[in-house]
């Protein structure tokens, strides 16, 4: 189900959910009975993640500006996979 909006000269704005490709042009309000209009909205994207909204961005702002690294990653000390073996004789 899909969520339609129409613009109702009494009533304002109205949605009506209906199947997908099932809307028409114009619709009787369920309100007032009055024909309301379609009106032509962007998709509701308030339901996306925010932490996806954040990654969009920074792929499209790469995407005109990339940035260029100057050095690279630090690396972290091996970690050895028992504190004792750190007392042992080193070659």
């Amino acid at each position: 189900m899909v969520t339609y909006q129409y613009r109702c000269p009494g009533c304002g704005d109205v949605d009506v959910r209906r199947p997908m490709g099932d809307a028409s042009a114009r619709l009787p309000c369920p309100h007032c009975g009055t024909a309301a209009r379609r009106v032509f909205t962007s998709p509701r994207t308030r339901l996306v993640a925010p932490g996806l909204v954040a990654a969009l961005d920074t792929a499209g702002a790469s995407a005109e500006n990339p940035q260029v690294a100057t050095r690279g990653p630090e690396r972290p000390a091996p970690r050895l996979a028992h504190p004792l073996h750190a007392r042992l004789p080193r070659p």
